[in-house]
């Protein structure tokens, strides 16, 4: 933290919005927020202090709260964008409402602000063509839930400035994050598209009955999730072949190409569902306590509704 008060508007102050919030304020910025949905705005102090406050317990967060007082509401958007740097977005996952809510932005934010969204499938180049400013706005993803997974994806569109890239990863990296830079556009970005293709084979694996659900679960994290929490795959196969990487590939090319030619296509469909509904819907086995905490709780954390982001 520095001397000089740097200041972030958090526009939108649902579930992402607020964990943004914790991030920030957990830094040592000021952090102010907004949301048209006046019981939302109202709730999200409170909701910011108890999560800082549960965070100090496990040694995540000091001065928890310090960190709370620096959170304030903004009295209108315009209050919330005053003298600020950084801007995190985190308004519905649909187009339209992308353009208007990032027209105001730049029409009211500083010129040297940073515009950024937290959006999970809307490209930048979808609601930041016509903006005057738009060599400032990109795509910050956040992993859910942003205060415990620091990953976040940086993608401009093509008329984002390197320096508002390289500027959003600073200033990432500066509160804890651990920022990732997508070269150019693509639908998904990259951790819903391995998200994806993860989830295609797994629903197959278990719709085709290859495998229970729960196992499968285990798995992933028992078994590569642990691996994964500390080494990416060429990490990995670097260190799985004595001769590194083209070791590997020289093994092992002709078993994944064999693979990848009967790959799980990226849907689930009904009768793939069914094996997991009925499976989960047991009686839950010891070894699985806590996976499930009430019926609209997955492990502590709140679901999104349909249509919201997958990440």
């Amino acid at each position: 933290m520095t001397n000089t008060e740097r200041n972030v508007a958090i526009v939108g102050s649902g579930l992402i919005g607020r964990a943004w919030a914790t991030i920030f304020a957990r830094a040592g910025w000021s952090v102010r927020l907004t949301d048209p949905h006046i019981p939302t705005l109202k709730a999200a102090p409170r909701l910011i202090r108890d999560e800082l406050h549960a965070l100090a317990r496990h040694g995540l967060a000091d001065d928890p709260d310090g960190a709370v007082a620096r959170v304030s509401i903004a009295s209108s958007l315009q209050e919330a964008l005053l003298d600020v740097e950084f801007v995190q977005e985190n308004g519905p996952e649909i187009v339209e409402d992308k353009k208007t809510i990032f027209a105001q932005l730049d029409k009211l934010a500083p010129p040297n602000a940073l515009l950024v969204s937290s959006t999970s499938a809307i490209t930048a180049s979808r609601f930041t063509e016509t903006l005057p400013g738009r060599a400032r706005c990109l795509v910050g993803h956040p992993v859910n839930p942003p205060h415990l997974v620091p990953l976040v994806e940086l993608c401009g569109a093509p008329w984002t400035s390197p320096e508002a890239i390289e500027r959003a990863r600073h200033i990432y990296r500066e509160i804890g994050q651990v920022p990732v830079t997508i070269n150019r556009e693509i639908n998904g970005f990259v951790l819903n598209r391995l998200q994806g293709a993860l989830l295609a084979e797994a629903f197959r694996l278990v719709g085709e009955g290859f495998i229970s659900a729960e196992d499968l679960d285990h798995t992933v994290k028992d078994g590569l999730g642990l691996r994964w929490s500390f080494l990416g795959p060429f990490e990995t196969i670097e260190l799985n072949a004595p001769g590194g990487i083209a070791d590997y590939c020289a093994r092992y090319t002709g078993f994944y190409k064999e693979l990848a030619a009967a790959a799980a296509a990226p849907t689930s469909t009904k009768p793939q569902c069914r094996p997991l509904d009925s499976g989960w819907a047991a009686q839950p086995a010891p070894d699985r306590s806590g996976a499930k905490q009430g019926p609209n709780k997955v492990g502590g954390i709140c679901p999104q509704k349909p249509g919201k982001r997958p990440s």
